[in-house]
């Protein structure tokens, strides 16, 4: 039965000697402060080559000064075998002298039928090392995030603000003296308007659409009034910050396209309208005349289309120059603008002709008086540099019938033969003009 017993212990020691000499962590053993035992991986830490290096060295050695008086009341403290102190932070010495970062725990335990320390490190360098480049990872995108043009902020799932850069303040208008980091996103001072200017809903908000269901919006552009009264367009997009995490907060970056917007339809203007007179030039009064024929009858916006010339106009620009022929142009199409109503369309299609689109389906009774009004408007002279001018003029009108099987550009034809109808003889007609529908024109 000894014999056994001998036996057994020795496998236990024999396996725990195994587990020692391949234990991830430093195992070091110190009897009155002299190291009697390391394992490979203690040896490790301290920088030795082999065992012989390290045994019978003092334990201080080994430990930075600024560690030392602390380890000495630990250890100090034991009083039972298999007590262990609590894992402590500590800084370890090589046998170069470089510093190591470790976490030990030290048990006060029998070694060769004697009482000793046995001493568990654990190496905390790689750790130190990841947690050293995460904190310059997060600086760097603080600072990155800090100089950025586009507002960024980190919204949590009650609607507070975690963060939120520079930018962010700036864009909204939020003074610098006002919170904003821990405030709610529902008590700022802004007003929000969809992209039709109309107040947004608090649940419409992309932002609040992100954190109820976890759901990416990109470039959701909506307007918010600032609180000194201003209105910037923003583009915004939201996402969840951490999308494996429930509940998580959102993260939204949002740009001004204020200007750009302002931009765009600046060009859409210039593209669609005459830059002397301000009117729709041919491209977009075709293309309105496109949409109404396109349009039945029930639906049609324009029905009567009126082709208008300047007679004489040629001899203005030859005898008195194009500067004062292009204030006539102009004052000649704000005579227009005020003798039709709002409803209704006017062109310049170039040179001194001008297009009308009336919208309604005015009768004879109607069309006829707008027609002498239009032309006693522009005949009423003009002070131009000194110079009295009398400009007169010459209207065709074409009417679109239901199923109407002409293109614009036949239209457009068939109302300037009807003007040119009207001119008559002698450039100018009778009170209304002969011929005022053309032959392909008439008024129902």
């Amino acid at each position: 039965m000894g014999d056994h017993r001998a036996s057994a212990a020795e496998q236990l020691a024999h396996r725990y000697r195994s587990l020692v000499e391949h234990s991830p962590d430093g195992i070091c053993v110190h009897e009155r402060g002299i190291v009697v035992y390391a394992n490979p991986a203690a040896l490790r830490i301290m920088g030795a080559k082999n065992l012989a290096t390290v045994l019978g060295q003092n334990i201080a050695r080994f430990v930075h000064p600024d560690s030392r008086q602390a380890m000495f009341e630990r250890i100090a403290a034991l009083t039972a075998t298999g007590v262990a102190t609590d894992p402590t932070e500590m800084t370890l010495l090589t046998l170069d002298g470089r510093e190591i970062p470790v976490e030990t725990v030290s048990v006060l335990t029998a070694w060769h039928d004697r009482l000793a320390y046995q001493v568990v490190i654990h190496d905390l360098s790689a750790q130190r090392s990841a947690e050293r480049a995460q904190r310059r990872a997060e600086q760097h995108f603080t600072t990155v995030v800090s100089q950025l043009e586009e507002g960024v902020a980190v919204i949590y799932q009650d609607g507070t603000i975690a963060s939120a850069n520079p930018a962010a303040r700036r864009i909204l208008g939020i003074d610098e003296q006002a919170p904003l980091v821990g405030s709610n996103i529902t008590g700022l001072p802004l007003e929000l308007l969809d992209a039709n200017g109309r107040p947004l809903p608090p649940t419409r908000h992309p932002v609040a659409r992100t954190l109820a269901t976890g759901e990416t919006i990109s470039s959701f552009v909506f307007a918010v009034v600032r609180p000194d009264g201003q209105r910037r367009w923003l583009a915004l997009s939201s996402r969840q910050l951490n999308p494996d995490d429930q509940g998580a907060a959102a993260v939204c970056s949002f740009t001004d396209i204020s200007e750009y917007l302002a931009g765009r339809r600046q060009l859409e203007y210039q593209a669609t309208h005459d830059p002397l007179t301000g009117l729709a030039n041919r491209s977009l009064i075709l293309s309105q005349l496109s949409g109404a024929l396109a349009a039945s009858g029930a639906y049609r916006s324009i029905s009567t289309v009126m082709f208008i010339d300047l007679d004489g106009f040629k001899s203005i620009n030859d005898t008195m120059g194009h500067a004062i022929g292009d204030t006539v142009l102009r004052i000649v199409a704000q005579r227009l603008q005020r003798a039709l109503r709002a409803e209704d369309m006017v062109g310049r299609l170039g040179g001194d002709e001008f297009l009308v689109l009336l919208a309604g389906r005015p009768g004879d009774e109607e069309l006829v008086p707008l027609v002498q009004r239009l032309r006693t408007a522009m005949a009423e002279p003009i002070v131009a540099r000194g110079h009295r001018i009398a400009v007169h003029a010459s209207i065709g009108v074409t009417t679109l019938e239901p199923g109407d099987p002409r293109s614009p550009e036949a239209v457009l034809h068939d109302a300037d033969l009807a003007m040119y109808e009207a001119k008559g003889p002698g450039k100018r007609g009778g009170p209304l003009g002969p011929g005022l529908f053309g032959d392909n024109s008439h008024v129902s």
